[in-house]
């Protein structure tokens, strides 16, 4: 059974280019829920902890480097099947190919600054949000 919440950061790219507002409302419209939000900075060390899957790719050091770049926002949505719907709605990875409407057609630089993260399953959801908020901060 598909979970009802989700973890996102609106990337560096995507906050250095005034689009948080935008983004939310897309969030929003889509019928999610934010049951926690917060603008913080990712540290290296922080952002190579988050990424620590990716730790033999070769994108992994551009990744870290671009993640602790500048503010990011963090938030849990809610909303069923919340993992997939929010997937959809973010697009593909690379914005090329996202679809028309997507968060990241409408707002990412490119396959590497891609304007905002989604979690890919319910698991990762649970452990990406514990990552960023305690219990207690999510409502």
């Amino acid at each position: 059974m598909a979970g009802n919440r989700t973890f996102t950061m609106i990337k560096p790219d995507a906050v250095q280019d005034g689009h948080i507002g935008a983004i939310l409302d897309k969030i929003n419209a889509a019928g999610f829920r934010i049951v926690a939000m917060k603008m913080t900075k990712l540290s290296p060390e922080k952002a190579g902890e988050f990424y620590a899957v990716h730790r033999e790719r070769p994108f992994y050091q551009e990744l870290v480097d671009f993640m602790s770049s500048g503010p990011i926002v963090a938030a849990v949505l809610e909303k069923s099947n919340a993992v997939e719907d929010f997937r959809t709605l973010i697009g593909a990875t690379d914005p090329a190919k996202a679809a028309p409407g997507t968060i990241r057609a409408l707002y990412a630089r490119n396959v590497g600054e891609n304007a905002v993260h989604g979690s890919d399953s319910d698991e990762n959801a649970a452990i990406e949000s514990a990552f960023h908020f305690a219990v207690t901060e999510m409502f």
